[in-house]
C-alpha cells in the first residue's frame, strides 16, 4: 500500500520583531491611573489654594504697569476687536472652555498608541510643567483682565451671555479663577504643538500644530482671561519642562556600553546564585 505523506501544515508567519520603544511602552492601566491621579491632584490643589483677592488684584496692577512700560497693551486691543464680532466671540468662549483639555488629552492618547518611543518624554514634560505651574498659582495669585473692568476689559462670556468656562457662578466656584500665572493654556498648547511636530511627517498636520498655540494665545488674550506676561511665563515653564524631560528620556535610552552589559551580567549571575541557594 502506498503511504501518503501527511498534509503540509502552513508555516506560521515569523513573529514581528517588537521594537525596543514599543517593548518599553508603559502599561495602559498604569498610565491611566497616573494621569487621573495627577490631574485630580492638580484640580484639588487649585481649589485648595487660598483665594487672596487683595494679592490677586495687587499683582494684576503690577503686571499691567509692567506691560504698559514695555509697550502697547495688545490684550486690550484684541479684546475690543473680538467684541465687534459676536459670533467669533462666542466661538472663542467655547474654544477657551474646551480645547485646553480636549486637544491635550487627544494628543496624549494618540502619542501612547502611535508614538510610544516619544510618549514617556512628552508625558513627563507635561506633568512636570503642570506641577511647576501649581507653585506659581500658589505664590503669585493673579486676577485675570476680565476682572479689571475699570481698565476697559470686557468679559465676552458676560457680554454675549454665551457658554464659557466661567459662564455660571457654579462653574466659577469649582476652580480658582486667580490661577493665571503662568498660563497653562499657553503652556499646554505649546506642548501639543511640539508633540505633534516631532511625531508626524505630514506637512499639513505640522502646520496646524504650529498654528495651534498661536490661535490659543490669541484666544486667551481676546477673551480677557490672560495677560501677555503670564502667557510668556507659561511658554517658558513648558519649554523648561520639555528640556528636562528630554534629558531624562535620552539618559534612559542611551546606547548601552560594554560596562553596562558587564554590570547587567554580574547582576544576573548574583540573582541566579541567590535563587539556587
Amino acid at each position: 500500500m502506498v503511504q501518503l505523506a501527511p498534509p503540509c501544515r502552513p508555516i506560521p508567519p515569523a513573529p514581528r520583531h517588537t521594537s525596543r520603544a514599543v517593548a518599553w511602552s508603559p502599561r495602559l492601566w498604569r498610565e491611566i491611573a497616573l494621569i487621573a491621579v495627577f490631574y485630580g491632584a492638580y484640580t484639588l490643589v487649585r481649589l485648595l489654594i487660598p483665594h487672596n483677592d487683595a494679592a490677586a488684584y495687587t499683582h494684576a496692577g503690577q503686571v499691567m504697569r509692567l506691560e504698559h512700560a514695555l509697550g502697547p497693551n495688545i490684550e486690550l486691543k484684541l479684546n475690543h476687536a473680538l467684541l465687534h464680532a459676536p459670533l467669533l466671540a462666542k466661538a472663542a468662549n467655547i474654544y477657551y472652555a474646551t480645547a485646553h483639555f480636549a486637544v491635550t488629552l487627544m494628543v496624549l492618547v494618540w502619542l501612547y498608541r502611535a508614538r510610544p518611543e516619544l510618549y514617556r518624554w512628552l508625558r513627563t514634560s507635561l506633568l512636570l510643567a503642570t506641577g511647576v505651574a501649581l507653585i506659581g498659582f500658589w505664590v503669585y495669585p493673579l486676577a485675570p483682565p476680565r476682572f479689571l473692568g475699570g481698565s476697559g476689559f470686557v468679559d465676552p462670556v458676560t457680554a454675549f451671555h454665551s457658554f464659557g468656562l466661567y459662564s455660571s457662578p457654579q462653574a466659577g466656584s469649582l476652580t480658582n479663577q486667580f490661577a493665571a500665572m503662568p498660563s497653562m493654556h499657553a503652556g499646554w498648547a505649546l506642548w501639543c504643538a511640539v508633540a505633534l511636530i516631532v511625531s508626524v511627517r505630514r506637512p499639513l498636520i505640522k502646520a496646524l500644530a504650529f498654528l495651534y498655540p498661536i490661535v490659543t494665545i490669541t484666544v486667551i488674550f481676546s477673551t480677557a482671561n490672560h495677560y501677555l506676561l503670564d502667557a510668556v511665563a507659561g511658554v517658558l515653564v513648558m519649554t523648561f519642562a520639555l528640556f528636562v524631560g528630554l534629558i531624562i528620556h535620552l539618559r534612559e535610552n542611551r546606547p548601552r556600553t560594554a560596562k553596562d552589559h558587564e554590570v547587567t551580567n554580574k547582576t544576573t549571575i548574583v540573582e541566579s546564585m541567590s535563587r539556587s541557594i
